[in-house]
Order: structure tokens, then sequence, then C-alpha cells
């Protein structure tokens, strides 16, 4: 049976801990380093990311070629069973303590 937790949706939202950079900061190095023609290391400093993720933001095409390279070896990273329990585990709990405090509300 379904966790509560299982249920609620964080995809996208502020919560989501996979995003790195908001909407607003990845137009704003797009900007600077067309205006100002920042480097990609200093501007990685500025917002306390990878030069990669940079590199990704300016140039699209590169962060499409890396996605279909990773999706082709894909099946050479396998979690453990006990590693992906673990992963489980703490997600569901960050979910629980943000539903805790009022700040998601369950998926209709």
């Amino acid at each position: 049976m379904a966790l509560k937790v299982d249920k609620i949706k964080i995809s996208g939202t502020q919560y989501d801990r996979r995003v790195k950079l908001t909407k607003d900061q990845k137009a704003e190095i797009k900007m600077k380093h067309k205006v100002f023609a920042l480097s990609y290391n200093s501007l990685a400093r500025e917002y306390g990311v990878s030069k990669r993720l940079i590199q990704f933001i300016i140039k699209p095409d590169l962060y499409m070629k890396a996605k279909e390279r990773r999706k082709a070896n894909a099946d050479r990273y396998k979690v453990s069973k006990d590693e992906n329990t673990r992963i489980k585990r703490e997600h569901r709990q960050y979910k629980k303590n943000l539903y805790k405090k009022g700040l998601i509300k369950e998926s209709v």
C-alpha cells in the first residue's frame, strides 16, 4: 500500500532539491554571459554551481547531447537495493517534514 507522502508531488516546486537554479537565475546567467562576456568559471563561482551546469544553460544543445549519452549508458549505473531503500526513506522523510510544516499539501 502506498504511503500518504508518496502521493504528494514536489517535482517542479521550490522544494524540489534537484533544481539548482530558478528560471530567473538562468535567464540572468544567459544575459551576463552575452552582455558582459563573463566566463563559465566566474559565473559558476558566482552562483555556486558547476561550470558544466553553466555550459548547459548557455548552450542547450550540449545538454541534449549529454542527456542522450547518459540514456545510452544508463545500464552501467545501478544503485544497490540497500542504497535505493535508504534514498527512498530519506526522500519520504523530507516530504513528510514539509507536509507537517504546512509547506506542501496533498495532491488531489
